[in-house]
């Protein structure tokens, strides 16, 4: 035995702790989570969650330039429109 650590032998004795007072820890560690479950389901809770997903979302948001991306887009979508196979009067007929 060389003094600073304890022998494997000995071991914790809970002989003098009864059930009331087993049973009153329990109520404090229980009173203790009920106490700090607001705080925590603020931050870890649904809303949370949601709360987060929504901030990634608006993180990869960003703002177009109005003339720039517009006049773009209709070009394109004219030129789509000129490439589509048009049907003639007088096929339509027959």
């Amino acid at each position: 035995m060389n003094g600073y650590w304890p022998d494997v032998g000995v071991g914790l004795q809970s002989g003098s702790v009864s059930w009331p007072w087993l049973v009153a820890l329990v109520f404090a560690a229980a009173l203790v989570v009920a106490a700090e479950a607001p705080r925590l389901s603020k931050r870890y809770g649904a809303e949370a969650r949601r709360k987060r997903a929504r901030a990634r979302r608006k993180k990869q948001l960003h703002v177009v330039p109005a003339d720039d991306e517009r006049d773009a887009f209709i070009r394109s979508v004219a030129s789509d429109l000129d490439a589509l196979p048009t049907i003639e009067e007088k096929d339509r007929k027959t």
